[in-house]
């Protein structure tokens, strides 16, 4: 079975920094696409960031490109979403998730969340 267990949440004020953590089971990152999805309140979930799992390549929301970096550990089947200069508009459940396809809102599988909070 595939399982994702999300990590790393908190609250943190503007301007500070997170680091998520998904330790993934059950299948490997060559056959997944795999990153991050959230969902704010009372807003619809969006893609956040993954990386292809065809190229490799990695895919980043307009709204966090150039504050967060999306890295994996193959060997570890872990991923991690390093989250720099926050807004409180990143406030969000964040969600590890398997992708469709990158840089589309396709999910397939998603962990149980971890809830990032950022004060203003």
């Amino acid at each position: 079975d595939v399982q994702l267990q999300a990590s790393g949440g908190g609250l943190v004020q503007a301007g500070g920094s997170l680091r998520l953590t998904c330790a993934a089971s059950g299948f490997s990152f060559d056959d997944y696409s795999i990153g991050w999805s959230r969902q704010a309140p009372g807003k619809e979930r969006e893609g956040v960031s993954c990386i292809s799992s065809t190229d490799g390549s990695t895919y980043y929301a307009d709204s966090v490109r150039g504050r967060f970096t999306l890295t994996s550990d193959n060997a570890k089947n872990t991923v991690y979403l390093q989250m720099n200069s926050l807004k409180p508009e990143d406030t969000a459940v964040y969600y590890c998730t398997t992708f469709l396809v990158c840089g589309l809102d396709e999910y397939d599988y998603s962990g149980q969340g971890t809830l990032v909070t950022v004060s203003s």
